[in-house]
């Protein structure tokens, strides 16, 4: 893993989406990505390595945003986080590549899902 691949798996641990179920995203267009404090857009573009994925976030405020790109080959996933109090899990979103499509999963409303059906 490279310490791009790294730093995407940090800041992925913990990111959240407008909606708690996975969102394809097109190629070329955008899909939202919220991490709490930080907000922003994730797109990809298929290149001859996989799928290129971008994302930028920036603090819900005027200071400068942060990107992140990644290529995804077919079947796999980055996850985007941010972290929480010691006592709440971390925001985070998916995003993965499933055949030719990408979709972007809010990964904690999902767990928070499952849990309130044990």
């Amino acid at each position: 893993m490279t310490v791009r691949h790294l730093t995407l798996a940090a800041a992925a641990l913990s990111a959240s989406l407008v909606s708690a179920h996975a969102a394809e995203i097109r190629p070329g267009t955008g899909g939202s990505v919220d991490l709490g404090t930080l907000a922003g857009i994730a797109y990809y573009t298929p290149d001859a390595k996989g799928y290129h994925v971008v994302v930028t976030l920036a603090p819900r405020g005027a200071a400068p945003a942060l990107r992140m790109e990644t290529t995804l080959a077919a079947e796999q996933s980055v996850t985007l986080s941010t972290p929480r109090m010691p006592d709440e899990p971390a925001t985070s979103v998916e995003i993965a590549r499933k055949g030719e499509r990408v979709f972007v999963t809010d990964t904690a409303a999902l767990r928070q899902e499952a849990d309130a059906t044990h």
